[in-house]
């Protein structure tokens, strides 16, 4: 089975928001409230790829991006949830090699 990441990050959001309002301690540690993402929810997800030189975390930031994974095996890049105006300025940037909206893949024809 497989699952989308734009449909798990919320679930996976939701339960580590969760997690880190339980107070650390029976005395009653101050609790930290989560840092709301950049983009809103109803905004996609896309997989950027960035040149081999540069580190996807600082291209993020550049646009004001919160990676939700950075790649640097497989591929060389980030996904994030972006704005329209985000993905205008990482288009814009040098070094960009690709902006694709995250999406499932399935093999076409039979083998």
């Amino acid at each position: 089975m497989r699952i989308r990441l734009s449909r798990a990050l919320p679930v996976a959001v939701a339960v580590l928001a969760a997690v880190t309002a339980l107070p650390v301690s029976a005395a009653g540690a101050a609790v930290r409230a989560p840092v709301p993402p950049t983009a809103s929810v109803d905004h996609p997800t896309y997989i950027v790829t960035v040149h081999e030189g540069l580190d996807p975390a600082e291209v993020a930031d550049m646009v004001g991006a919160r990676p939700v994974h950075v790649f640097h095996k497989t591929l060389h890049g980030f996904a994030a949830r972006l704005t329209p105006a985000q993905v205008a300025a990482l288009q814009a940037l040098p070094g960009v090699e690709s902006i694709e909206e995250d999406g499932t893949a399935s093999a076409m024809g039979s083998f």
